[in-house]
């Protein structure tokens, strides 16, 4: 049986060639003295599990062998993040917008205020 810690040695082998940005994006792009890279976020989401086997005596000169098996797998997420611009100047890093990171600011502001508002109200 495979020892649950080398199948996610093998899992992340397998996962971390193929999770390149320049799988899910390309490769830099040249043009009029720029250079855009660009970036994104990889997220893996691994799991693994062993079994063991037993053997029970039985009435007849031959035993019974029993036992459970074990699997795993996972998951590769690339996000897009951002560029990052290199001209002669120098470099800076362009993100994109992410519509769930700005639901998740304006709810957390909402969330800050309404706490701050409670707090002062009751002095």
């Amino acid at each position: 049986m495979i020892d649950p810690k080398e199948m996610l040695a093998t899992l992340v082998d397998r996962l971390a060639t193929t999770a390149k940005v320049e799988n899910v994006f390309g490769q830099p792009i040249e043009s009029h003295g720029k250079t855009i890279i660009p970036v994104a976020r990889v997220s893996y989401r691994l799991g693994a599990g062993g079994g063991e086997g037993s053997e029970t005596p039985t009435e007849s000169s031959a035993s019974r062998k029993t036992g459970v098996g074990g699997g795993g797998g996972g998951i590769v997420q690339a996000t897009p993040v951002g560029v990052l611009e290199v001209t002669e100047a120098g470099a800076r890093f362009v993100r994109f917008f992410d519509p769930q990171m700005a639901t998740g600011l304006i709810a957390g502001g909402i969330m800050i205020g309404l706490l701050l508002r409670r707090l002062f109200r009751r002095k």
